[in-house]
């Protein structure tokens, strides 16, 4: 593949997923996190993503036949390793030390999963030359697959968040129901996407938007958790 087909797909796959992470970084104005810490956990989302290839692929392999499943576990699949990246690169470090911390990481390394991820989705038609697809996929994966990364992995930073000055048991527990969450919300995009016939990317995208939303909310509601709660 031509090198200029390859460059054009990164830009078009990693600059929208900048400017999101330039957007959502803004919640954390007060205490921002070192950028370095921030690139670390946006390249350890990126270095998910051919890990998870080969292990959706097998997971294909055993379970087509069932497709409601499949997508369960491909969500399931992508929602462990973006936790498992966010907690090597940035969670476990000494700079994630305020309960709003776990949001931004986490959103990051969704970030630079959806990153990767959407150049490889423009290699296709960049390929063919069809560039209403590219445009078409770009601006689709833009407003869309790249937030439902976002609003996924950032319900389970908000009850890592909600659980920061707790026990390391309670911290366990709401981790484990954040993580549930976030897998069921990326099962519901993706299920909804392929399985409904009328307006599914409307529907979908409304849905995406509204949780957007209510996270911006939450946002502010984070920043107001102190110890003594």
């Amino acid at each position: 593949m031509p090198l200029e087909t390859l460059f054009i797909a990164a830009l078009g796959g990693i600059l929208p997923a900048l400017v999101w992470l330039w957007f959502w970084t803004k919640e954390d104005r007060l205490h921002p996190e070192p950028r370095k810490v921030l690139l670390a956990a946006f390249l350890g989302g990126m270095i998910a993503v051919p890990l998870v290839i080969p292990l959706q692929q097998y997971a294909y392999d055993w379970f087509g036949m069932f497709p409601v499943l499949l997508f369960v576990i491909w969500a399931g699949i992508e929602e462990i390793f973006k936790f498992g990246a966010s907690w090597f690169f940035a969670l476990k470090r000494k700079v994630c030390d305020e309960p709003i911390d776990a949001m931004i990481y986490l959103l990051t390394t969704a970030l630079g999963f959806a990153a990767l991820e959407n150049t490889l989705f423009l290699l296709h038609p960049l390929a063919q030359g069809d560039w209403t697809q590219v445009i078409l996929t770009g601006n689709f994966r833009f407003l869309g697959a790249s937030l439902v990364h976002v609003v996924s992995s950032t319900v389970l930073g908000v009850t890592l968040a909600l659980s920061f000055y707790k026990s390391k048991t309670t911290k366990i527990i709401y981790g484990i129901i954040g993580l549930t969450t976030a897998i069921a919300l990326h099962s519901w995009f993706n299920l909804f996407i392929i399985k409904s016939t009328k307006y599914p990317a409307f529907f979908a995208f409304i849905g995406v938007w509204i949780a957007v939303i209510m996270l911006m909310v939450v946002f502010e509601k984070v920043k107001k958790i102190y110890p003594n709660q």
